[in-house]
């Protein structure tokens, strides 16, 4: 049986009044050339706080790097704050191999962040997509 569900997937919501968008899947060209609108559009507004939360992803390549590292710069030109929740001990050490280990400020969890429940985000999604 053929399986075309796509390989990834972005989930946004408000939690504790924080942005976070958890990517699940491989964040490789192919996923960062197709999320890359939906999250720049999370960087505009002034003084953004954006989580990303990748525990659920599989795989990160050197694009979803760059989306990355793109991100960061816009919510940082806008006065705001990104975080990321990674867990995976191969994507800390990658960051910390292409020396962006000091450019990103990393948690395991949500927990020292949010506080409070969910609550949808205008245009965002509580399914992936």
């Amino acid at each position: 049986m053929f399986d075309d569900r796509p390989a990834f997937g972005v989930r946004v919501r408000a939690l504790g009044g924080v942005t976070v968008a958890e990517i699940a899947g491989e964040l490789d060209i192919f996923a960062a050339g197709r999320i890359a609108a939906r999250l720049d559009a999370l960087g505009q507004p002034r003084c953004p706080d954006l989580v990303l939360d990748l525990r659920p992803v599989t795989f990160l390549d050197c694009a979803g790097l760059s989306l990355l590292c793109r991100l960061r710069n816009r919510v940082l030109d806008r006065e705001g704050r990104l975080r990321l929740v990674i867990v995976d001990p191969r994507f800390l050490r990658l960051l910390r191999m292409v020396g962006l280990d000091d450019a990103f400020e990393v948690l395991d969890d949500l927990a020292p962040v949010i506080a409070g429940d969910a609550d949808p985000v205008a245009g965002g999604s509580d399914a992936f997509a």
